[in-house]
C-alpha cells in the first residue's frame, strides 16, 4: 500500500472513532459496555480460581459448563423483551442484576462461605449478561446512519471489548496479589452498577414497535427469533462459526487454568497472565481493525478471526514454552476483536430488526451451549489424553472450519456490497438521510429489481392512481406538468410521494429524458418506514409542501388536483437546489 492509501486509511480510521464520539447516546452505550464486559473479565478470573480451589479442573469445567446451560436456555426465551419498546432499559435492569449477584458473591467469599452458592450466583449473573449483548447489539443500529457508521461502532466496541478483556483480567491479577477474590468479586459489582447508570435518560429516535401482548408467550416470539435465523443461509453460516469460535472459547476457561499452574508453572497470578496477554492481542487487534472499517471484505476478516481463536492453542501445544505461549495467545485476542468487528456488523446487517434482539438472543444461547460444552470437552481431553494433545485437537477445530467457509464469506461480502449501494441511492433523498440504520435497510430491501425506459417513455402520467414511489438509478427524466417541463430529474433524484402521503392521483407526468433506470417502493414498503419516523415523517411533509408550492404554474386558472394543489405540481419530485428545476426552465 502507498503512501497516499495508508494515509487513507488512518483518517477513514480517525472517523470511525470520531463518530462514536460525536453521537451522545452511541458514546454512552459504549462506555455501557465497557463497564459491563470489565466486570465479565474480572468476574470469570475470580469465579474460575474459585472452582480450581474447590475441585481442581474438573470443578473447573463442571462449572463452566452448568454456569452456561440455563443461559443457553433462557437467552433466546428472554431475548423478545428487547424486541419492545427501548433497548436501554433492558440493558439498566440487566446490569443491575449482575451488580447485585456478583456483590453477593463478594460477602460469600469474603466470609468463607459454600462455594455452591458462589455458583449459583454465578448462573445468576451469567443468565443476565447474556441478555445483554443482543439488547446491546440491537440498540447499535438505532444509533447509526450508515452501514459505515455501524461498522465503525462495532470496531469501537471490539476495542472497548478488547480493553475490557485486558484490564479486567489486569485487575484481577493486581488485586490478587495484594488482596483475594472477594475484592475481585467487589470490583466486578461495582464495574456493573456504572454500567446501568451510564444508560439512564439515553436519548435517540427508537423504531416504532408494536404494543406489548395483553398475554406475551415469550416462547412463541422467541421462535420468531429462531425462524428468522433458520432461514437466512448466511446467519446460519456465521451462527455456525460463531459455535465453533465459543467451543474455543470454553475450553480456554480450563486451559488457561490447567496450562499456567500445570505445565508453565506459573501459579494462580498466571492464569490472569495468560488473560491479560488475550487482551492485549485484542487491543492491538483492535487498533489493526479499525483501518478495515469500510472494507467489502468483512465476512474474509470473520473467518480469519475464527481461526485465529483455535491456531494458537494448537501451537502451544505444540511449543509448551511461557515466552511462546503469551505470544500465541495474544494472537487470540486479535481473533477476537476481528469477529467483534465483523461478525456483529454482518448479523446487524443481515437480520431485521423487528427481530434483531432474538437474532443475537439466538446467537448468545448458541454462545452459551459451545461454551459450556468446551469447558467439559476440554476438561475430559485434559484428563484423558492429557494438556498437550488436548490444545492441538481443539486448536484445530476453528481453522479447519474457517477454511472450509471461505468461498461462501466472500459471497456474503458481495451481497452486503450490493445493500450498501442500494443505501447509498436512498440516503440521497433528504428524507431518508434522517432514517436510523435499520430503516434505510428496511427500505433497502423491498427495493424492486430496475426497471429501464426509453427516450420519451412514461414512468407514470398526470391523474393515474399513485402506488410506487422512485429513485433514479441511471439517466434523467423530465417532470411534467400541463404539457410543460416543470423539473429535470438526475441520478440520486426521488418522486412519486406525493400521491403515496397525500393518498391523491400522479399531480404529473413523469417522462424518460434519453435512457433511465429507476428502482421503485411500493407504497406499503414507503409509508410505514417514512411515516413510522417522526424526523422522516417531518421532512417528508416539508419536501411535499416545498414541491407543491415550488411548481405552482404562473397560470393560476390551471385546474386543481384532487388535494387542491395545482396540477402541474411536480408528483414529490426529490429535485436538487439547481436553476433547471425552476417553473418552465426547460420550457
Amino acid at each position: 500500500m502507498g503512501e497516499g492509501g495508508r494515509r487513507s486509511r488512518l483518517r477513514d480510521a480517525a472517523a470511525a472513532f470520531a463518530s462514536n464520539a460525536r453521537n451522545p447516546a452511541l458514546r454512552r452505550a459504549q462506555l455501557s459496555f465497557l463497564g459491563a464486559w470489565t466486570a465479565e473479565w474480572a468476574f470469570t478470573v475470580a469465579l474460575g480460581i474459585v472452582a480450581y480451589r474447590d475441585g481442581g479442573a474438573a470443578a473447573l469445567g463442571l462449572v463452566g459448563f452448568l454456569r452456561m446451560v440455563p443461559s443457553a436456555i433462557l437467552a433466546p426465551l428472554l431475548s423478545p423483551i428487547a424486541d419492545r419498546g427501548r433497548r436501554e432499559r433492558v440493558l439498566i435492569l440487566v446490569s443491575t442484576v449482575r451488580g447485585a449477584a456478583t456483590a453477593a458473591a463478594a460477602v460469600i467469599v469474603a466470609v468463607a462461605g459454600p462455594p455452591a452458592v458462589v455458583y449459583v450466583l454465578a448462573i445468576v449473573s451469567t443468565i443476565a449478561a447474556t441478555l445483554y449483548r443482543p439488547a446491546h447489539s440491537a440498540l447499535l443500529p438505532s444509533l447509526c446512519r450508515t452501514g459505515y457508521e455501524l461498522a465503525s461502532a462495532n470496531m469501537v466496541r471490539g476495542l472497548l471489548d478488547s480493553a475490557a478483556t485486558l484490564v479486567g483480567p489486569l485487575v484481577a491479577a493486581v488485586l490478587l496479589q495484594f488482596t483475594g477474590v472477594d475484592v475481585v468479586f467487589a470490583v466486578a459489582a461495582a464495574a456493573s452498577f456504572a454500567a446501568a447508570g451510564l444508560l439512564v435518560g439515553l436519548r435517540y429516535e427508537a423504531p416504532p414497535r408494536p404494543a406489548a401482548p395483553k398475554r406475551p408467550n415469550l416462547a412463541v416470539e422467541a421462535v420468531e427469533g429462531l425462524k428468522a435465523a433458520a432461514s437466512n443461509r448466511d446467519l446460519l453460516l456465521i451462527l455456525g462459526l460463531a459455535a465453533a469460535q465459543a467451543l474455543t472459547r470454553g475450553a480456554l476457561t480450563v486451559l488457561s487454568v490447567v496450562v499456567a499452574i500445570e505445565l508453565l508453572g506459573t501459579g494462580e497470578p498466571g492464569v490472569a497472565a495468560i488473560m491479560t496477554a488475550v487482551g492485549i492481542g485484542a487491543v492491538l487487534g483492535s487498533l489493526a481493525a479499525s483501518l478495515l472499517v469500510g472494507t467489502a471484505r468483512l465476512g474474509a476478516w470473520f473467518a480469519v478471526g475464527v481461526a485465529l481463536w483455535g491456531l494458537p492453542l494448537a501451537l502451544i501445544g505444540l511449543v509448551p514454552q511461557q515466552a511462546a505461549a503469551l505470544g500465541l495467545i495474544a494472537f487470540i485476542g486479535v481473533g477476537n476483536s476481528l469477529i467483534d468487528l465483523a461478525g456483529f456488523t454482518l448479523i446487524g446487517r443481515l437480520a431485521p430488526d423487528e427481530v434483531l434482539a432474538r437474532v443475537f438472543g439466538v446467537l448468545e444461547s448458541v454462545v452459551a451451549v459451545f461454551i459450556g460444552i468446551g469447558a467439559l470437552v476440554a476438561s475430559t481431553l485434559v484428563d484423558l489424553a492429557g494438556i498437550q494433545p488436548a490444545l492441538i485437537a481443539i486448536g484445530l477445530v476453528c481453522p479447519v472450519l474457517a477454511v472450509v467457509s471461505w468461498r461462501r464469506l466472500r459471497r456474503l461480502d458481495r451481497t452486503v456490497d450490493a445493500l450498501d449501494g442500494d443505501v447509498a441511492l436512498l440516503r440521497r433523498v433528504p428524507m431518508f438521510r434522517t432514517l436510523p440504520l435499520p430503516a434505510a435497510e428496511q427500505l433497502a430491501r423491498g427495493l424492486e429489481p430496475a426497471a429501464t425506459f426509453a427516450d420519451g417513455d412514461a414512468v407514470f402520467r398526470q391523474g393515474e392512481v399513485g402506488d410506487r414511489y422512485y429513485l433514479i438509478e441511471h439517466g434523467a427524466a423530465d417532470v411534467v406538468g400541463d404539457g410543460r417541463v416543470v423539473a429535470t430529474l438526475a441520478p440520486g433524484d426521488g418522486f412519486g410521494e406525493i400521491a403515496l402521503l397525500r393518498r391523491s392521483r400522479r399531480t404529473a407526468t413523469v417522462v424518460a429524458d434519453g435512457a433511465l433506470t429507476v428502482r421503485a417502493l411500493t407504497s406499503d414498503r414507503f409509508l410505514p418506514v417514512v411515516l413510522g419516523y417522526t424526523p422522516s415523517a417531518q421532512q417528508a411533509a416539508a419536501d411535499v409542501d416545498a414541491r407543491l408550492g415550488r411548481f405552482e404554474p404562473a397560470d393560476e386558472a390551471s385546474p386543481p388536483d384532487a388535494d387542491g394543489a395545482q396540477a402541474s405540481a411536480a408528483d414529490g419530485a426529490q429535485a436538487p437546489d439547481d436553476p433547471r428545476d425552476t417553473p418552465g426552465s426547460r420550457g
